[in-house]
């Protein structure tokens, strides 16, 4: 690992969330049981225990939901499935054209993959979680009769509801929560103590996009990652078109206003969709998949001496730290990582659908 920074587990790193749960035993226990009623299934990521966290962006609401999964699978080696789109439907019996992957995420603790599903269109889609184990078997995750709990957002974005909660992530006993809110600053980030207690109104945050040559602070986070840089802890969190950004966390402080510091400009007209860090050779680096730009690998070496972005960046071009992209990673629409040495990813199939594939992490 790098000296100047370590990563620090949100969804993917599974040593450190298994760490989580030893240090706090007993979390699941501490949930009523009841029905957990989602209006929509959205951004996902795990905790300790294998408590699993959805984002529920029309409800305004994070979910916690004891999944029950804490066995190490009886199977190793690669995550694949082909026409997992086939096989997600199929296990709520819909035609595969019918249902929507929103978001994946891998439970560290048995490898099983979680996905957030809808079935249907729009607002009034049917929320579902499904899950998937080494083999390929799909089932729907139990919604009644679980352990759950509920954390209600006080002032999630009335006008872009779909955007009230964008990406989830865990860390120091906190959920953490990027989305839009009714604040002045609608980007917002919220740190939410579990098991939950009150939520407050959050931080919101104001970015300079390098692309638009302005500030902005209506632009929610896209996806993000904790993580330490010269022993302090960060986000690094990337935007639409594409800027990836550094926020201290000593600064998220709630009710006040925080700029964050722009180090790379990652180019225009795409959408960032998932990113994960990860170690090499002693050096770490960041995995991102786009939209429109391919997956990109970013080493992080210079993350604490880049020069901040503070100036126009037009027609399309890069800048602040370098990107590769990874010529072998195409059509990837989420990705996660399954253990230190690989991701998941989820691809677009020839002929149409979804593939689920385990790739070496470059």
């Amino acid at each position: 690992m790098a000296s100047l920074s370590r990563a620090i587990l949100l969804a993917g790193l599974a040593a450190l969330v298994c760490a989580a749960g030893a240090s706090a035993a007993g979390l699941a226990d501490q949930m009523p049981t009841g029905t957990v009623e989602l209006k929509s299934a959205g951004p996902l990521c795990f905790g300790p225990e294998g408590i699993l966290f959805v984002g529920d962006p029309q409800s305004g609401a994070v979910h916690a939901i004891d999944t029950g999964d804490r066995s190490p699978g009886a199977n190793t080696g690669p995550v694949s499935a082909t026409r997992i789109d086939e096989k997600l439907a199929a296990a709520i019996s819909a035609p595969a054209g019918e249902i929507q992957i929103v978001d994946m995420a891998v439970n560290p603790l048995s490898s099983k993959v979680y996905f957030s599903v809808a079935r249907g269109r729009g607002p009034t889609a049917k929320a579902v979680i499904l899950r998937t184990d080494r083999t390929g078997t799909v089932e729907a995750m139990p919604l009644t009769n679980v352990r759950c709990s509920k954390a209600a957002l006080p002032n999630a974005s009335d006008k872009q509801r779909q955007n009230s909660i964008t990406c989830l992530g865990f860390a120091g006993g906190k959920v953490i929560v990027a989305g839009l809110s009714n604040e002045e600053f609608a980007s917002t980030l919220r740190f939410i103590p579990f098991p939950f207690k009150d939520v407050d109104k959050g931080t919101g945050v104001e970015i300079w996009h390098s692309a638009h040559g302005k500030f902005e602070t209506a632009s929610p986070v896209r996806t993000f990652v904790a993580y330490e840089v010269a022993g302090q802890a960060n986000l690094l969190a990337s935007y639409t078109c594409t800027p990836l950004v550094k926020i201290p966390v000593a600064d998220l402080k709630p009710g006040e206003k925080v700029r964050g510091t722009t180090v790379a400009e990652l180019g225009n007209m795409n959408q960032p969709l998932d990113l994960i860090v990860y170690s090499r050779g002693g050096q770490d680096y960041l995995l991102l998949a786009n939209s429109a730009r391919g997956v990109m690998k970013i080493a992080l070496k210079d993350l604490g001496s880049v020069e901040a972005l503070t100036a126009p960046v037009k027609g399309g071009g890069q800048a602040g730290l370098k990107a590769e992209t990874i010529p072998n990673l195409k059509g990837v629409v989420q990705l996660a990582q399954l253990d230190k040495d690989n991701a998941l990813v989820l691809v677009k199939a020839e002929g149409g659908g979804f593939n689920l594939e385990t790739v070496p992490l470059p």
